[in-house]
Formats: structure tokens, sequence, C-alpha cells
């Protein structure tokens, strides 16, 4: 039986195993005080170019969602999302359970319109009865979206510009990061790089879970204390006077990630062995090709490639570290299903450049495939057809890919 249902299936890169076990012994302290956790922080900041980012190690995709979002919003405020948002939808009201409320807008294939973001925010600043509404606080998209698209760099670019515009805090959630980093959008048009989301969001987090790791997620804070200049920027510059200036006085009076530790705790989010992630993460954001905790004494490498079996995967470019070749494999994997299924003459519900793929199949379609494979249910079209998800993964070996293409 071949399996194409999540990119959660399998367990963690070879190198990250390694480290586990021949760590196992060691003491360190705890809650990611240790010195591994820091190593790990320091690799993240140098790969986005940050570094003065604050960097917090939590277990899962939900979990890092409710807490650092708890942590961006004031009591008065709400988040901006897709309909289709993953905290909208697949969340079980977590963040409305701590008493903050989703502001939907519709999707585009998965992604907020910036200018339909603007128009929410006008909305709301010029509605004489707004001490009666819930503020827009948050933007939060995920890259790649929960259709496999991503927002290409001048996207990014144009909706961190409203956030700054009407002081709104921008918030990417990176459950699949890896992939979204690796996407393949057509030529010239450009993909963000962690230093772009660095640089245009206020909190986004590495997704680890899906893309190489056991468990985990990194969130991170790129520029937690306010910039000096903030109030000669267009920060607010869309607001009444008197609220740009309460804005401003929000924003520069504590770090953005002031006592985030401490809202961790209270959320439940905290790890006692803190180091079972930040070994994770020191590993995934060395090179591509690094030496395993083991290999070290015997001259062997364990890279991505070798994991998978998949000697056309990406290159061990030294300045690409393991978390980049993970995602760039299972694109690859998921790029080659794609165009198989094309070619076999299947509907794509949306066309995805990450790793996950959206073939629409007729009932004697799931009858023939059903026997052989497993994937995942997405919607039923209005002409009783099924929208499926094929996902491929870091460790998506190339010959099941080829025995399921064989299968059209």
């Amino acid at each position: 039986m071949l399996h194409f249902d999540s990119d959660y299936m399998e367990g963690a890169h070879p190198a990250v195993i390694e480290r586990l076990a021949a760590t196992n012994l060691d003491q360190t302290s705890g809650y990611g005080t240790d010195e591994v956790c820091e190593s790990a922080r320091d690799r993240i900041r140098t790969a986005c170019t940050a570094p003065e980012a604050a960097v917090y190690f939590l277990v899962g995709g939900t979990q890092a969602n409710i807490v650092a979002l708890d942590q961006l919003l004031r009591p008065w405020e709400g988040v901006v999302a897709a309909n289709t948002g993953h905290i909208n939808g697949h969340e079980a009201g977590a963040l409305e359970g701590l008493g903050h409320k989703i502001l939907p807008l519709p999707h585009h294939q998965g992604k907020l319109d910036a200018e339909e973001v603007r128009a929410l925010a006008e909305a709301y600043w010029g509605d004489e009865n707004r001490d009666h509404m819930v503020a827009p606080g948050v933007v939060y998209i995920s890259q790649p979206t929960e259709y496999g698209t991503v927002y290409s760099l001048p996207e990014l670019e144009a909706l961190s510009q409203v956030c700054r515009d009407f002081a709104l805090r921008l918030f990417v959630d990176g459950a699949r990061l890896g992939y979204g980093l690796a996407a393949q959008l057509p030529e010239g048009v450009a993909v963000p790089a962690l230093p772009d989301l660095a640089h245009l969001a206020d909190g986004f987090y590495i997704g680890g879970t899906k893309v190489g790791a056991l468990f985990g997620e990194a969130v991170v804070f790129p520029h937690p204390a306010a910039p000096a200049n903030l109030a000669s920027t267009s920060f607010g510059c869309r607001l009444p006077e008197a609220d740009r200036i309460r804005a401003l006085a929000l924003r520069t009076c504590e770090p953005l990630d002031s006592h985030f530790f401490t809202i961790v705790k209270k959320r439940g989010a905290l790890l006692a062995k803190g180091r079972m992630l930040g070994i994770q993460f020191d590993e995934l954001f060395k090179p591509n090709g690094a030496e395993g905790a083991d290999a070290a004494e015997d001259g062997e490498s364990v890279s991505v490639v070798e994991a998978v079996g998949d000697a056309g995967a990406a290159a061990n470019a030294s300045d690409e570290t393991r978390y980049l070749a993970c995602g760039r494999h299972g694109v690859q994997q998921a790029q080659k299903l794609q165009r198989a299924f094309v070619d076999a003459g299947y509907e794509l519900a949306m066309e995805s450049p990450t790793n996950q793929v959206f073939p629409i199949f007729t009932d004697a379609d799931r009858a023939r495939l059903d026997p052989h494979a497993t994937y995942g249910f997405w919607e039923r079209t209005l002409d009783g057809r099924t929208v499926t998800r094929f996902a491929c993964s870091w460790a998506t070996r190339p010959e099941d890919v080829d025995a399921l293409i064989a299968l059209l």
C-alpha cells in the first residue's frame, strides 16, 4: 500500500535520530535554557539574518499558533484570516477559546488579498461605533496555505505594508514552511526566503513536525524590540492621529516577546525536556550533508538525499540547510506527481507549487486507486466528484512516487 495522506507520517531525519540517541543520557537544564537550544537559536538567527531575533521552541502547530497569537493580540483585538485558514477551520476553536475572535475574509486559492485586508481595516476605523466592535489586531497567513499555494514576495510585501499602515501585526503560520521556501513558482516570481519573513513579519514559526523533525515548531519574533525610528515611518499612518500615538506607545513600551516564556507556560505549552526540541532544530539547521552524531567518528555523513534515496534531489550545497533540503525534496516529488496527474488527464482543483497535489477524482477513479494507495479527502465538487490531496514529504521515496504514477 502506498501512503500519501499527509506529510507527517514518517519519523524524523536520520541525523535527528542519531543526535537524540547519542545525547540520550546527557544532563542539561530544562525548559529550553540549555546550550543545545541556544545553539539552535543561533542557527535560526543566522538563517534569518536576524541576530536579535527571539526564538522559542514549542511542540505542535496549533499550540504555536494560539500561544504566539495570544502574545501578539491585546484583549480587545481579533485576527484577520482567510476563511480557509488553519486557525479558522482546523484548530477546534482554540483561539476563540482564549477570547479572541477570528475575522475571516474570502480566500483566493487559500490566500488573503492585501487590498481586501486594507478595506477591512478602513471599514473598522471609519465606523463611528467601532468601540462596540472587535478591532483587527493581527493578520494571520499560512506559508504555504492549506491549498499548497504560496505568497510571492510582492504579495507578502503588500500585506506587510497594509499592516504597517494600520498598526496591525503580521503573523505567518509556517507549519510547512520548508516546502514553502522550496516552492517552484514561475520564472521571475520571487519566493520569500527566511530573511524576507524576518523583515516583513512581526512573528512566524518554522515548522519542524512536517519537515524532518519528530515534533517541534520554532516561534520567531525577528525584531522583538521596536525600531527606534518607528515614529518616523509609515507605521499607523492610516489611523486617526490620537490612535496612532496610542499604537506607537504600545509598540515601543516593551519588547514584542515580553513575558512570552510565561505565556507559553500558562498555556501548558512549555516542554520540561526542552533539549529534545533544541537538538532537532540544531540538526535541521546545519548544512545539508553535515556529519551526524555517530558519523563524525567514521567519516560518514547523513543527508536528506541519502535518507530518502533520491540521487537527483537538491545538491548538498554548503549554504543549504538540512531543513531547506528536506523541503526541496518533498516539493520535487510532489511536482513530479502533479505533472503525472495532468499528463494522465486528471483535472487539478488548483495548481500547487509545493508538496501538496489536489487532483479531482470521479467515484470510478477512487474505486480503482483505493486498493493501492491512501490519500486525503478534501471536498466534494458541485458535480459530485471529489477533490483529493496527495502530500509528499522530506522522506517520500521516489520509487513510491513512480509506483503511484504507474497506477494512473
